[in-house]
């Protein structure tokens, strides 16, 4: 049985009722804007990511109707998503932007074979001539990618959405094999999931608890995703 209330049956939401529930849901908005706003620091400001969560919220009242106990995880997702794909619409990634990305990485991934082991961050910048600051546009790219896989990957919606008619048997394998995945993670990896999704640190809050620079929190989630990803 869906975890979630099934949103065809949802009973709509009169407007005092949604102003009522937008403001007692506000603070999750703003975890959201909080994580997410570092990683847009060149695409969106900080209000137009506020505007575009809260109408992420508005919209997971209208769909999900009265909230109980389960609301919070659906609305996180969707406002978080909401977010991620106004990222995208905004020339989050640009064409010209990703092709440069993808050249990055495959240099990135060259070294590392040449070299037997991943480059440091010295070394990347002086072989491919980065300065510090592209590099760290780079990072903060290629982490919000990672971010929006993993959302996909692990969000309360997957129970939803991914398994909509599906036999409950896929379903448990599924659930089987992302357990298998996340036990896969070291305990650093592991420490930088349970801050992000379950303490809704931001990356450069979770850098300062780990005592790591915020770009190698980036190159760890991005680690993270990929090595999740594996198992599916």
């Amino acid at each position: 049985m869906s975890t979630f209330t099934e949103l065809s049956d949802v009973t709509a939401l009169t407007p005092a009722e949604e102003s009522r529930y937008m403001m007692q849901w506000l603070p999750l908005v703003k975890k959201v804007v909080r994580q997410l706003a570092s990683q847009a620091d060149s695409v969106m400001d900080r209000s137009d990511i506020e505007q575009v969560a809260l109408m992420g919220l508005l919209e997971s009242l209208r769909r999900y109707g009265q909230p109980d106990e389960f609301f919070a995880s659906y609305a996180m997702q969707r406002v978080r998503g909401a977010v991620l794909d106004q990222f995208r619409q905004h020339d989050w990634r640009p064409r010209s932007l990703r092709q440069k990305t993808h050249k990055t990485n495959d240099a990135i991934r060259e070294m590392t074979r040449k070299l037997g082991r991943e480059p440091t961050d010295q070394e990347i910048c002086e072989q491919l001539n980065l300065s510090c600051e592209a590099f760290q546009e780079y990072l903060l790219l290629e982490s919000a990618s990672a971010t929006e896989s993993l959302d996909n990957l692990l969000s309360g919606e997957i129970h939803h959405g991914v398994f909509a008619g599906r036999e409950l048997e896929e379903e448990v394998n599924i659930q089987r094999t992302l357990a298998v995945a996340l036990a896969s993670l070291d305990e650093r990896e592991k420490t930088i999931l349970s801050l992000y999704y379950q303490q809704d640190m931001s990356l450069k809050e979770i850098a300062l608890v780990l005592n790591l620079t915020e770009a190698r929190v980036c190159q760890l989630n991005k680690k993270i995703s990929e090595k999740i990803k594996t198992f599916f």
